[in-house]
């Protein structure tokens, strides 16, 4: 897993500012992204099962006409496009500009056209009803207005049409190597859903009935300084959640925690849980 530092040292010197340490309202989470955007695709791990999984529900339909929601740089977005195909056309939404000049680079510097760039909120799409085969969301759905967003998907989405969240459960949170070690992370992440909850809202939600619950493992071996680099990095918003002097010292103590836990701290290594929640819009 290699990063590069230049783009990150960039995000650091930012960082250090008095801006980068306490993004609790939906303005300072807009500064967080906007701060990291052009060097999210180094902070991020971007896996690839969920989307051969996606493909494999989609591989009837002849067209794709979908939607990502809270796309950012257009990790996944790249990998759609590379695994569905030239059949696919893709609206890509995101309430933070600078991530969508950043997808926009990115896509296009991969020669892809067929998509839309679209700054708008997950509540409020602008997408015609009733138009969508597909929407898909990736690691986002603990910054919507989960309502919100459920209402839009079933009014845009084409009956039998598909919606994939693709998202980390509270209880993974609580057991990967930020969960662990890192003081208070699983505290302070209290965005994350856990699946009952998510059923019970999802039960409020007119049209859309949850199909399947999909599990991802990903196994990840790095470094003790690569973990302390994402970490300084903020390639997790939750650390914005720390301000400065308690996220120094919670460094500190995750430091400290990785160097007792593993004998080697050059091979780091876990296993990240992810869930995807796969839901049908009904019939009408």
């Amino acid at each position: 897993m290699k990063f590069d530092q230049e783009k990150l040292q960039d995000v650091y010197n930012l960082g250090n500012s008095n801006i980068g340490f306490a993004h609790r309202a939906k303005t300072n989470r807009n500064s967080h992204f906007s701060r990291i955007a052009s060097a999210y695709e180094d902070l991020r791990t971007t896996d690839i099962e969920q989307i051969i999984f996606i493909r494999n529900n989609l591989h009837n339909l002849t067209s794709l006409k979908g939607a990502d929601i809270g796309c950012g740089c257009g990790r996944y977005t790249a990998e759609l496009f590379r695994i569905l195909g030239d059949k696919l056309h893709l609206t890509c939404i995101d309430e933070n500009e600078d991530m969508l000049k950043q997808l926009t680079k990115n896509l296009e510097g991969k020669d892809l056209q067929n998509f839309d760039a679209v700054k708008a909120p997950a509540n409020n799409l602008p997408v015609e009803s009733n138009s969508l085969d597909f929407i898909v969301s990736f690691n986002a759905m603990h910054h919507f207005d989960i309502i919100g967003f459920l209402n839009e998907s079933s009014r845009t989405l084409k009956d039998n049409g598909y919606l994939f969240i693709y998202t980390r459960l509270r209880s993974q949170n609580k057991r990967n190597i930020w969960g662990r070690y890192f003081p208070k992370f699983h505290e302070k992440e209290t965005r994350l859903c856990d699946l009952e909850k998510f059923k019970i809202v999802l039960e409020k939600t007119r049209l859309l009935k949850l199909d399947s619950v999909k599990y991802f493992m990903h196994k990840r071996r790095v470094s003790t300084n690569w973990l302390i680099g994402r970490a300084i990095h903020h390639h997790y918003s939750t650390f914005d959640l720390y301000d400065r002097k308690e996220f120094d010292n919670a460094l500190l103590k995750f430091r400290k925690n990785i160097v007792d836990n593993f004998s080697n701290r050059d091979d780091i290594f876990w296993e990240d849980e992810n869930t995807m929640f796969v839901i049908r819009k009904n019939v009408q």
